[in-house]
């Protein structure tokens, strides 16, 4: 069995297909997995360091907006649109796959296509709950849809009704209990936990809106608070602190390396509204302010944060609307009030697919005997 994914650009969409790929793995040792992403960005790195096969194609997006220098770029996009399809067809034809498997990004556009006009058994998954211009384009051509959010089944036009499979969760999120977590973590009373962070590279506009968080309730004895500020973030975060003489009930980190534990022992999460992300915190049962990332293709974060909002699991801050004021605002209404999280975590856990992975690999075994 030889199965070939197509995705990357953005963690989003490499680590789903490393986690499908990696569920494969598991079932069958023998299976053979093969990779087409870009040169450039993070497949590059992280797709050989899974020990997988990995080829490249240069693709490029359009831009939208018009200037001189988008202009520029449009008729390179046009340029490599045309040899990316070359590139993955004769790919495709040395490799020959039995499944080709899209998770997004515009690498997977010419790799998806050019399989399916060879005859080979093709799928897409999407993550979000607005599908990005790539999924959009490959629905009506695909053997199999899967989504991860119902939600997303609207914006696509379709030829047959699509599979609800989640997103793939890792494992070592689902290990740990809650009580087991705030052990590791040194916290031996009931206060409540507060985890917050906008990713690994940091969301300015998160960081200052906490920092007056901290602020507010440094010395309070409230909650502990854990903080990752993003590798970009981190002495500015610092410096806005040092006339603070911080609780030891503050923990400020540059990156989170035991997300599965803090994640684990948090009472609340304030967070991005990224997919994977959500998907976490809904396998985890856990409450979040969501604050969506304005600067994402199609605002698709901010309607990943509603599905959770009309589930009864998160409140949503637009960045629009985020300062320190309204996130103290926010986050008093809620951690102290144990009722509330509660509800919001019960949500949390009704609204979460556990078996994603098992749904995804059931598909592509059914494709898999198609194809052969």
């Amino acid at each position: 069995m030889h199965i070939l994914f197509a995705g990357g650009g953005t963690a989003g969409h490499i680590n789903p297909a490393l986690a499908i790929a990696g569920y494969i793995r598991e079932k069958h040792p023998d299976a053979h997995i093969s990779y087409i992403g870009t040169a450039d960005k993070l497949e590059a790195k992280l797709v050989p360091e899974k020990g997988y096969n990995f080829r490249t194609i240069s693709v490029a997006g359009f831009q939208r907006k018009i200037t001189p220098g988008n202009i520029v770029k449009n008729i390179s996009a046009v340029s490599k649109a045309f040899t990316s399809s070359i590139k993955a067809r004769k790919i495709l034809k040395e490799l020959q796959p039995d499944i080709v498997i899209g998770t997004g990004g515009y690498v997977s556009g010419p790799v998806l296509r050019e399989a399916a006009k060879l005859g080979i058994k093709t799928a897409i998954h999407e993550q979000n709950a607005y599908p990005g211009v790539t999924t959009k384009m490959l629905a009506p051509k695909v053997d199999e849809i899967m989504l991860a959010m119902p939600e997303a089944e609207k914006y696509l036009n379709l030829k047959k009704k699509p599979h609800i499979t989640g997103n793939p969760v890792r494992q070592e999120l689902l290990k740990i209990t809650h009580e087991e977590a705030r052990v590791k973590l040194g916290i031996a009373d009931d206060t409540p936990i507060l985890l917050s962070f906008g990713g690994s590279l940091g969301a300015m506009r998160i960081n200052q809106a906490v920092s007056e968080l901290i602020k507010w309730h440094n010395g309070s004895e409230k909650f502990y608070h854990i903080h990752g500020t993003g590798k970009s973030g981190y002495l500015e975060f610092v410096n806005s602190l040092k006339d603070l003489d911080l609780s030891e009930k503050i923990d400020i980190r540059e990156y989170i390396s035991d997300m599965n534990i803090c994640m684990a022992a948090a009472d609340l999460i304030i967070c991005r509204a990224g997919a994977i992300t959500l998907s976490e915190l809904l396998a985890c049962g856990k409450p979040s302010i969501l604050i969506p990332s304005p600067y994402v293709a199609e605002n698709h974060q901010f309607h990943n944060a509603m599905t959770l909002k009309k589930i009864g699991a998160a409140e949503i801050i637009e960045e629009k609307d985020l300062s320190g004021e309204k996130l103290i605002d926010v986050v008093s209404n809620l951690i102290e009030n144990k009722s509330k999280l509660s509800q919001m975590s019960l949500a949390s856990k009704n609204g979460a697919i556990m078996d994603s992975n098992e749904r995804i690999y059931e598909i592509i075994m059914n494709l898999y005997k198609k194809s052969n």
